[in-house]
This record gives structure tokens, sequence and C-alpha cells, in this order.
């Protein structure tokens, strides 16, 4: 969740109630209406991200604290690659660290660590490969699109399964994009640069 310098900003409903200058109940209808956009801790509690917070603020017409406005002005877009092969998964982070140095790139190894990393930061575009051991890619691409807790990010699969109909499936359930291995790296972060940017 980092930010040049700075940690992403997330706040408690509680927090959202003090900016707003209203009661806690007030903010937790406000998320449960899905009029201000939350996410839930294992815990159960909502939290919002700062972007979310100016978005509802912004579209209320009301006053945005400098605060907000400070820590929402130099956002950086969290990928996350989610490969149980290291080497492969390793070799997309470092390119497109390199390539991209303005993104923050996570990694995850299957799909227990996907699910944990999503719901703690605030992912934008994620690289999954379809093959994950004990996984089903097409279902756990499913229900990353479905979620409304997450930031409705981009996916892009990834696979080196020869089957003919595996491109149509996994887009069918939700992929943005579709690679096979060996991935054409120039392509891939090319694609990555487009949803980053929010050019779909």
């Amino acid at each position: 969740m980092a930010r040049k310098g700075k940690k992403l900003r997330i706040f408690s409903a509680l927090e959202v109630a003090n900016i707003c200058g209203v009661v806690n109940q007030t903010a937790i209808n406000w998320i449960k209406s899905s009029h201000l956009k939350a996410f839930t801790t294992p815990g159960g509690q909502y939290r919002v991200y700062a972007d979310d917070l100016r978005a509802f603020l912004e579209s209320r017409g009301m006053r945005i604290p400098d605060e907000i406005i400070d820590l929402t002005e130099e956002s950086v877009v969290n990928v996350l690659v989610v490969d149980d092969d290291r080497e492969v998964n390793n070799l997309i982070r470092e390119y497109v660290k390199r390539k991209l140095p303005q993104l923050t790139v996570l990694q995850a190894f299957d799909g227990f660590e996907a699910g944990k990393l999503l719901s703690e930061n605030h992912i934008k575009v994620i690289i999954l490969d379809i093959d994950l051991p004990g996984v089903d890619g097409y279902s756990l691409c499913r229900r990353i699109k479905e979620d409304a807790n997450l930031d409705q990010p981009a996916v892009i699969s990834i696979s080196g399964l020869g089957d003919e109909d595996l491109e149509g499936r996994i887009l069918a359930d939700g992929a943005d994009r579709h690679f096979p291995k060996p991935l054409e790296m120039e392509e891939l972060l090319e694609a990555i640069r487009d949803f980053a940017s929010g050019r779909r």
C-alpha cells in the first residue's frame, strides 16, 4: 500500500463520520447502501480508501479537507502478480518495476495469499496464472470480478496450458486480457500500462 514517501491512507467508518460531521451510524449506512465505496477487514470492520472518500465527497458537493486532497494527488497503482512459478513471478515483477517504476508490484504464489493481498491493498491490475495449485483460475477470476469490496481491478490472465478453448473461457469469466506463456513481455507491459492508467 505504499505511496511516494507515504503509506496509502485508509479511513475507518468513525473517521469518515468525523470528517463529514455526522454520527458513525450514518457513515455505516452510506457504506451499506453502496453510496460510499468501502471494503471489510477480516475482523468485519469497514475501511475506506482516501480516493474513494474523496470521490464520495465530490459527488455530494461536500468540502474536501486538505488532508484528503494531499493523500489523493499522487496515488500509486498496485499491481498484483499471482503465479506459483517463482521464476516467472519474479521475472514479471522485476520487469514491471524496471519499466514502470511508478507502480507498486506485489506478489502472491497461491490463491490464499492472493486473496489476503487483495483484501489489504488497493489493487488495480492483477496478472493471474490460470493453473494455480489447488485453485480453479476461472472461478478465482469470477470471484475477483464479482467482489464488490474490491476496486474493480483489471485481470490479465496468463497460462502455459495448450487448451484451445482456454482464452475464450477465461475472458468469459471476466478476464480483460489473456497472454499465453512464454510471455511476450512488451505486450504484457503495454496491457499493464493501459489498465493502470484506466484505459480498457
